[in-house]
Order: structure tokens, then C-alpha cells, then sequence
């Protein structure tokens, strides 16, 4: 996985930043099955949770300083976390099923530690600069 260096030019580079994208697709085609009563609540704070996730990372990596590079994938991590209650809801209104469910806690719980990693890399290249 690249990380914060000379071959990282952008956000796009990171492989975390390619599988929260992947995530949000994964979650788009699971809430297309929510019903369409939950179209303006369950369904938005799935999708926005799930879009969190990069943009963070994005704008993060745009800062000027490791220091804020991390908080955002702090913020980043908690926008997960959120996603993965959201899972959670889901399957037990049973608008996912099982299978779908495994997917989705997989997919998060594997950018989750791609953040938690990247994030200790940077705090820890930052303190010893």
C-alpha cells in the first residue's frame, strides 16, 4: 500500500482512497434495495456516510501538514463507523440480507485498518521529523 511519499502525488494514489471508493459503490447498490420510504433517511445517511469516507481521505492528503492529513482520517474512520451502524440497521429491518451484510462489514472493517495504519504512519513519521 503506498503511503506518504515522493510516489503518493494525489489522494488517488492511496490504495485506502481506491477501496472507500469501491465502498461507496458497494453501498450505493445496497441502498438501491432500501425501500422507498427510507429514500430521504436510511438511503442519505448511507450514501453520505459511505462518500465521507474518500472525500476525507481526499482532503486530507490536500492539507499542508501530516498533523491534519491525520485528523481527517480520523474523521474519515468515525464516518465508517457510522456506515457500519447503518449496515447494521439495515439488516436488522431486513432491507439486506445476510449475505449482503458480510460484504459490506468486510469491506468496512478493511478500510478501517488501512486508515488506522496510514494514520499511525504519519503520526509517527511526523513525530520523529
Amino acid at each position: 500500500m503506498l503511503g506518504v511519499s515522493e510516489r503518493v502525488r494525489s489522494h488517488r494514489d492511496l490504495i485506502v482512497w481506491q477501496k472507500a471508493m469501491a465502498l461507496v459503490d458497494s453501498i450505493y447498490d445496497a441502498a438501491e434495495g432500501l425501500p422507498q420510504r427510507e429514500r430521504y433517511g436510511l438511503w442519505s445517511q448511507m450514501t453520505r456516510a459511505a462518500v465521507s469516507v474518500p472525500a476525507n481521505i481526499a482532503e486530507g492528503r490536500a492539507r499542508s501538514t501530516a498533523k491534519d492529513f491525520a485528523n481527517f482520517l480520523a474523521v474519515a474512520r468515525s464516518s465508517l463507523m457510522e456506515l457500519d451502524t447503518l449496515v447494521t440497521v439495515s439488516l436488522r429491518r431486513s432491507y439486506i440480507d445476510d449475505a449482503a451484510e458480510t460484504d459490506l462489514l468486510s469491506q468496512i472493517e478493511e478500510v478501517s485498518k488501512m486508515l488506522s495504519s496510514l494514520r499511525r504512519r504519519i503520526l509517527t513519521k511526523g513525530a520523529s521529523s
